[in-house]
């Protein structure tokens, strides 16, 4: 990302994108596109099917019922997260632990701010 907004593509990227494109229609991929490792892992059979997050094949009925949006968030979707390893009850103990430690510190270099004021007060009256 160059910023929020603004994506700088690889030529990978660019390749890969276009293979994409030659798969959904149905075209062979050929020269660089056989060595695109994304192409590769994503789509190894060589065959266009949609993937969650990256494309999907939307019909004129399913943009219908999107009102005619053409926004790809609403077709694609999101790819799906491995579920996480960990027990919730034990991570929030974990932060909450992290957390007090840090809220003592803050009252620590609190108490150190307030003395520094006192001091610089005192020399300068």
């Amino acid at each position: 990302m160059i910023d929020r907004a603004h994506r700088e593509f690889t030529e990978e990227h660019l390749g890969f994108l276009s293979g994409i494109v030659k798969l959904y229609r149905g075209e062979a991929l050929e020269g660089p596109d056989l060595e695109n490792s994304l192409l590769k892992s994503t789509f190894p059979d060589g065959t266009y099917r949609d993937v969650a997050g990256l494309c999907k094949r939307a019909t004129l009925e399913d943009i219908a019922a999107q009102g005619h949006s053409l926004n790809p968030g609403r077709y694609v979707g999101v790819t799906e997260k491995p579920a996480d390893d960990f027990v919730f009850a034990e991570k929030l103990e974990e932060l909450n632990e992290e957390l007090e430690a840090l809220n003592i510190e803050a009252r620590a270099l609190e108490e150190k701010i307030a003395e520094n004021v006192a001091q610089l007060l005192e020399v300068m009256v």
